[in-house]
C-alpha cells in the first residue's frame, strides 16, 4: 500500500515538475519573440559612400587599331631588258634622290649613238651647203626640204638612243632606304625582274578605319594617339587625309595620318593600337557606370538629401570605360550615391562613409 503512493505521489510530482518547465519555455519563447519584433521595428540606416557632382573635363575618344605603311614605297624595276654591269647600293642603306643604284650594260647603244651623232653632223653639213644654193636657183625647195627633214630625223635619233642610255641607270626616285636585293652583277635582267625595295620612313603614315558614324566628327588636322606592338611609348600623329566614302562592307571609313618619324625608330608593317579624340567638353557632369539604374525606359540615380535616399532620373551621353555624362537631371552640388545601389531604397535613412 505504502509503495503504491509513493508511485502516486512521485508520478505527481514529475507531472508537476514538467509543467512547471513547459510554462517557462512558453514565456521564454514569447519573450525572445517580442525581442525580435522589437528589433526588426527599429529603422536600419545603412552606410554608404557617395560623390559631390562637380563639373570636370571629359573627352569622347575611341580606340581602334592600325598599321604603319611608308610614306613612299616602290619596287625597283629595269625600264628596258639587259645584262647588270653594276650594283651601287649596299642592302639595308639610306640614298638619296637620283643616285644611281644598278647599271646595265649600254655599249651596243653607245655604238649606236656615235654612228648616229656622225651621220647627224654630216646631214646638218648637206643642209647648210643646199640653203645656200636654193638662193641661187640650182636646187630646188623639193631637195632641200628633204636635206632638211633628213637632218631633223637624224637629230630626233639621237635625243631616242640617249632616252634609252639614260634607262639603262637604275636612280632613286626619292630619298629612302634599299632593302634585300634580289639580283647579282651579270645577271640578265627584263621589265619585270624584281631587283629590290626602296621605301622611305621620314614620315610614316599610319592606315586605319573608324565606324563610319563618327565620319562627320573628324575636323582637319585632327590628332591621334598611338602605340606599336611591342612598346608602351606613345606617340601623336595627325590625320591629314580621309577615303572619299564609307565602305559599304564594313561601314567604316578609312583615315591616315602623319608621323614625322625623324629617328626613325617606326617601322612599316607594324601594328598601331590608336586613341582618336571625337570631342571634348570643358565643364560637365559625369557619374561612375555603376551608379546608374536602368528603370522601364528610363535612368535614374539615388542621391542623398536630408539624410535620405532620394531617386532623380536623368538623362545620359557619352558613356567611356568608367563614367557616364548627364545631361539633366543632376546638379552642381548634389551628393551622388555611388555604393549599395542595389539595396537601398527611396525614403531610406542611410549614412555617409565617405563623399569623393
Amino acid at each position: 500500500m505504502k509503495k503504491r503512493s509513493v508511485r502516486i505521489i512521485t508520478l505527481a510530482l514529475i507531472l508537476a515538475i514538467m509543467g512547471i518547465l513547459t510554462v517557462v519555455r512558453l514565456d521564454l519563447l514569447k519573450l525572445r519573440k517580442k525581442d525580435i519584433k522589437a528589433k526588426s521595428a527599429e529603422p536600419v540606416t545603412m552606410t554608404v559612400r557617395a560623390q559631390r557632382i562637380e563639373p570636370s573635363y571629359l573627352v569622347d575618344k575611341i580606340k581602334v587599331s592600325g598599321t604603319i605603311i611608308p610614306n613612299e614605297e616602290v619596287s625597283l624595276t629595269s625600264e628596258i631588258s639587259g645584262k647588270i654591269t653594276d650594283i651601287y647600293f649596299k642592302e639595308g642603306s639610306a640614298v638619296k634622290k637620283g643616285d644611281v643604284l644598278v647599271k646595265i650594260n649600254d655599249e651596243d647603244l653607245q655604238a649606236q649613238l656615235r654612228k648616229t651623232i656622225y651621220q647627224k653632223k654630216l646631214a646638218e653639213q648637206i643642209e647648210r651647203r643646199m640653203r645656200k644654193l636654193i638662193k641661187t636657183g640650182i636646187i630646188s625647195q623639193e631637195e632641200y626640204d628633204g636635206a632638211l627633214t633628213e637632218a631633223n630625223s637624224l637629230g630626233a635619233e639621237v635625243a631616242l638612243i640617249k632616252v634609252k642610255i639614260s634607262k639603262t641607270e637604275i636612280k632613286a626616285p626619292f630619298d629612302g632606304i634599299v632593302g634585300l636585293r634580289y639580283v647579282s652583277e651579270g645577271a640578265y635582267i627584263s621589265t619585270d625582274t624584281r631587283i629590290a625595295e626602296l621605301i622611305s620612313i621620314k614620315p610614316v603614315k599610319i592606315d586605319f578605319s573608324i565606324p563610319g558614324k563618327y565620319g562627320n566628327m573628324i575636323k582637319e588636322n585632327n590628332t591621334i594617339t598611338f602605340t606599336v606592338e611591342g612598346g608602351n611609348k606613345p606617340y601623336r600623329a595627325e590625320i591629314y587625309a580621309s577615303e572619299s566614302k564609307i565602305d559599304p562592307q564594313t561601314r567604316t571609313l578609312r583615315l591616315r595620318a602623319l608621323y614625322p618619324n625623324s629617328r626613325g625608330e617606326i617601322l612599316p608593317g607594324a601594328f598601331a593600337h590608336i586613341e582618336l579624340t571625337l570631342r571634348e567638353f570643358e565643364n560637365t557632369v559625369q557619374i561612375p557606370t555603376e551608379a546608374l539604374i536602368p528603370e522601364l525606359g528610363k535612368q535614374k540615380v539615388y542621391i542623398y538629401k536630408n539624410g535620405k535616399v532620394q531617386p532623380a532620373y536623368v538623362k545620359t551621353g557619352i558613356r567611356t570605360e568608367e563614367k557616364i555624362q548627364i545631361l539633366q537631371g543632376l546638379q552642381p552640388g548634389d551628393v551622388l550615391i555611388t555604393s549599395g545601389i542595389l539595396k537601398i531604397r527611396p525614403g531610406v535613412s542611410v549614412k555617409l562613409q565617405e563623399v569623393n
